[in-house]
């Protein structure tokens, strides 16, 4: 990124996160604003992917975008697991599950009180 050059706002960002994840066949994908409810995080995204393959697969695109834009991750967790993908760019942390472990932590429920952002739109 050029000196000088900004990244674009936390939003656009975690929309273009769930883009790339519903491009890489990403099911069930959300953007949950948690601005009013915590300070730790600006941007939940969540998606489900149905095999180790497709959700490395996902991880690694949605990094290679938010590093197109400037960004950087902070931290990566579970990748050799692949049960629970954890990307974290500071202020937007993506989560990619498979189906069992997404319905045991439930997050969205977790954060219900969370505005729901129209991703599809924010493109």
């Amino acid at each position: 990124m050029p000196i000088g050059s900004r990244l674009p706002a936390a939003q656009e960002r975690a929309c273009i996160c769930a883009n790339v994840s519903a491009e890489n066949r990403g099911r069930e994908v959300l953007v949950i604003d948690l601005r009013k409810l915590t300070s730790i995080v600006d941007f939940f995204v969540i998606a489900s992917g149905t095999s180790r393959r497709q959700m490395h697969g996902m991880a690694d695109e949605i990094d290679g975008a938010m590093g197109l834009l400037g960004d950087q991750k902070i931290g990566i967790e579970g990748y050799d697991e692949s049960h629970w993908v954890l990307l974290d760019y500071g202020d937007i942390v993506v989560h990619l599950f498979d189906d069992q472990t997404r319905r045991y932590y439930d997050l969205e429920n977790l954060w219900g009180d969370a505005p729901r952002i129209d991703w599809n739109s924010k493109s």
